[in-house]
């Protein structure tokens, strides 16, 4: 069969088992599988597929029917222009995060210091220290599973980091497991956090690749969808320096609640920022320097 036989085949599979996005879904595990890019269905669709690239085609085909995430078929999602490798242990970046991304490099300066509560897969502080100059950061997570991940990511995409400065100084980039605070030292001029903030009841609403493949540890975020945030609004003043910045990913309906948090908690400039969609996404604010 030809590639273009092939992929449109694929297509109509996904599309019949309801894979909302069925085509991009089917071109993409067959680029992962013939390791082509996304130029070769146009240039080159009468290409020959052999009989084993198919047999394996087939194959993950019937793994996404199932819902499984493509991302967990290809091991692999692009965020910020980099390929950060994921599995079950970590959320699956998103693009909504590329805003929360986005907002904290409007900031950051040379040489800032940067935690990040609740890093997953490594793709926030990563992003950070790639797109910037001489800035330090300190992922943290709670579990071992997904601080792996984030190390091979580091490992792949920041090599620098892993390296001691010749001053003596510590590396770029430390990953540390720990209960968000417990095990942080030291203050930050930046903290920025993605936390779980889909409220328990609502979860089993999700999609089943989301309700039924990603962490609920990475998912929950208790009663309200809040905990988190006031966990860590509450921590924040012994670990960010004064007029330093909080940032938040925030889901759609809790701009509001999240930023009266931060004013509570003595955060001034409090302000909500909006994703592609036109929904809040973000929420960020300055520690005032006042007590």
């Amino acid at each position: 069969m030809t590639y273009k036989e092939v992929y449109t085949a694929g297509k109509e599979r996904l599309e019949t088992a309801g894979i909302e996005d069925a085509a991009l879904d089917a071109r993409l595990l067959l680029e992962y599988v013939c390791g082509t890019d996304r130029n070769a269905l146009l240039v080159h669709e009468s290409r020959p597929v052999t009989e084993e690239q198919e047999r394996q085609y087939q194959g993950l085909l019937k793994l996404r029917e199932s819902r499984i995430p493509l991302q967990h078929l290809t091991g692999v999602q692009e965020f910020m222009g980099l390929p950060f490798l994921v599995n079950e242990h970590v959320l699956i970046p998103r693009q909504d995060t590329e805003i929360l991304v986005e907002a904290v490099l409007k900031n950051l300066h040379d040489g800032m210091k940067i935690l990040d509560l609740c890093t997953g897969s490594g793709c926030i502080l990563i992003s950070l220290l790639r797109y910037t100059n001489n800035c330090r950061g300190v992922g943290v997570d709670i579990s071992q599973e997904a601080l792996s991940i984030a190390r091979k990511n580091a490992e792949r995409l920041v090599p620098e980091s892993l390296r001691q400065e010749d001053d003596g100084d510590c590396v770029k980039l430390w990953l540390v497991e720990s209960d968000l605070y417990e095990r942080v030292e030291g203050q930050f001029d930046v903290i920025v956090s993605n936390p779980p903030y889909i409220p328990t009841k609502v979860i089993e609403t999700l999609m089943p690749e989301v309700r039924e493949h990603e962490p609920w540890l990475a998912l929950d975020g208790s009663e309200d969808g809040l905990l988190f945030y006031r966990r860590i609004i509450e921590g924040s003043r012994t670990y960010l320096k004064g007029g330093g910045m909080l940032f938040f990913e925030i889901g759609y309906d809790q701009g509001k609640a999240v930023s009266e948090l931060m004013e509570q908690a003595g955060f001034i400039e409090v302000q909500v920022t909006k994703d592609y969609a036109g929904l809040d996404r973000v929420v960020s604010g300055i520690l005032s320097v006042i007590s």
